[in-house]
C-alpha cells in the first residue's frame, strides 16, 4: 500500500506540473497536442476535442506537446497556424513556460498549509525554556527570538534545525559552536560562539544535542496560513542553498536520488513517519521540482525561458535548430545521469542506504 501511494505521489506531482503548462497555454490559445503522464510506450489513451491524452508506460515524467514549440514563427507560418506555439506572442510564450514550475510551488505551498493544519501547536523561533544543567542557557535566554543562525536569517525552526546541522565549527572541547543572533526585549542582539555539546555519529558526522524548547502557539486561521508560507519559502530556500552545496563539491553523485530513492524515501514515510513528516517530504518533492525545473540547464523549463528572453530583448529568435541542437545535449546528459542515479538508487535500495 506504501508503494502505491508513493507512485500516487509522484504521479500527483508530476501531472499537476504538465498541468500547470496545460492550462496555461490553453487560456492563451495554444493548440496543444498531446498532454502526456509518463515516458515511454502508450499505455492507454484518449483523444479529446483536439488533445490526446495518454498514459505512458513509466511514471518518471510527463510532457505537454505544443503545436510548432522550436522558436519563433515566421509571418507565413503565423497566417497558416496562428495557434501553434512559436506563433504566440513572447510574453504568451514565457506564460506557459513557467506555468509548470508555478504549480508546483503553488503545490508546495498548500501541502505546507496542510502540514500546519496537521500539527498540535505552530512552532515559532521563540525560545520557550531550558534542559537542566543546559550549555546554551549560557548564552540565550527564555523569550529570545532567534532571528538567524551563522547569518542566514531564519522563518521556521526548520530553519534552525538546518543551520546547525550544516554549519559551525568545533570548539576545544569537540562542541559545535554557532553565531545566534536574537530580538531580546525588543533589542537585536550578537551571540557568537554559542556552545552546544556535540558527540560523534557512527558515522563520523556530528550529532548536536538540542538542550532548548520552542515556543508553540495555538494554532489560528491566519498563524496557520502564515506558517504554510513561511514553511515553503523556507524549503525553497534550502533546496536553492543546496544546490550551490552541490556547485560548490559538498554534496556528490551518491546524495542524489531519482524515481526509485523519492519513491522509497515517501514509502518508508508512510509506514514509519508521522503525517507532519510525511506532509513535509512530500513539500520538499515538489517545491524541488518546480525549483529544479526553473534552473537554466538545457532542457529545462528555465533554460526554454532564457531563449523566451533573448528573442524578447532581441525581438528576434535563436535560430530554432540551434536551440533544440542546446536542448537535445541537454537532454541527452539529464538522462546519462538519471541512469546514474537509479542505478546508485537501486543500490541503495538493496543495501539500505536510503534514510527518510
Amino acid at each position: 500500500m506504501s508503494i502505491v501511494i508513493a507512485i500516487l505521489v509522484f504521479c500527483v506531482i508530476i501531472l499537476l506540473h504538465e498541468f500547470g503548462h496545460f492550462i496555461a497555454a490553453k487560456a492563451c490559445g495554444i493548440y496543444v497536442k498531446e498532454f502526456a503522464l509518463g515516458m515511454g510506450p502508450k499505455l492507454l489513451k484518449k483523444q479529446g476535442k483536439e488533445t490526446l491524452y495518454t498514459l505512458r508506460a513509466i511514471p518518471i515524467g510527463g510532457f505537454c506537446a505544443f503545436e510548432g514549440e522550436d522558436g519563433g514563427a515566421t509571418e507565413e507560418e503565423i497566417a497558416e497556424n496562428p495557434r501553434a506555439f512559436n506563433a504566440r506572442p513572447v510574453w504568451q510564450r514565457m506564460i506557459v513556460i513557467l506555468a509548470g514550475p508555478l504549480m508546483n510551488l503553488i503545490l508546495g505551498l498548500i501541502v505546507a498549509v496542510i502540514m500546519v493544519c496537521s500539527m498540535d501547536s505552530v512552532p515559532t523561533t521563540i525560545i520557550h525554556s531550558f534542559e537542566e544543567n543546559s550549555v546554551t542557557s549560557e548564552y540565550l535566554h527564555p523569550g529570545d527570538e532567534i532571528i538567524s543562525v551563522e547569518g542566514m536569517r531564519v522563518f521556521t525552526d526548520r530553519d534552525i534545525s538546518y543551520k546547525l546541522q550544516t554549519s559551525g565549527e568545533r570548539n576545544d572541547k569537540g562542541n559545535m559552536v554557532f553565531d545566534f543572533r536574537v530580538m531580546r526585549n525588543g533589542e537585536v542582539i550578537d551571540i557568537p560562539g554559542v556552545e552546544f555539546v556535540t558527540t560523534e555519529n557512527e558515522d563520523g558526522s556530528a550529532n548536536i544535542h538540542y538542550d532548548f524548547a520552542i515556543l508553540a502557539k495555538e494554532k489560528t486561521f491566519g498563524l496557520v496560513i502564515k506558517q504554510g508560507w513561511r514553511e515553503s519559502c523556507s524549503t525553497a530556500r534550502i533546496i536553492i542553498m543546496t544546490l550551490f552545496d552541490m556547485i560548490r563539491g559538498k554534496y556528490g553523485l551518491n546524495d542524489l536520488s531519482g524515481p526509485i530513492g523519492v519513491g522509497t524515501v515517501i514509502s518508508d514515510a508512510v509506514k514509519t513517519m508521522s503525517l507532519e513528516d510525511l506532509l513535509y517530504i512530500i513539500t520538499l518533492i515538489t517545491i524541488n521540482v518546480g525549483v529544479f525545473n526553473l534552473l537554466p540547464i538545457p532542457a529545462l523549463d528555465g533554460a526554454r525561458f532564457i531563449f523566451l528572453l533573448i528573442e524578447l530583448i532581441r525581438r528576434k529568435p535563436v535560430k530554432p535548430e540551434v536551440e533544440a541542437n542546446i536542448h537535445a545535449v541537454g537532454m541527452l546528459l539529464m538522462m546519462v545521469l538519471m541512469v546514474v542515479v537509479t542505478f546508485n538508487d537501486i543500490i541503495k535500495l538493496f543495501t539500505g542506504g536510503f534514510a527518510a
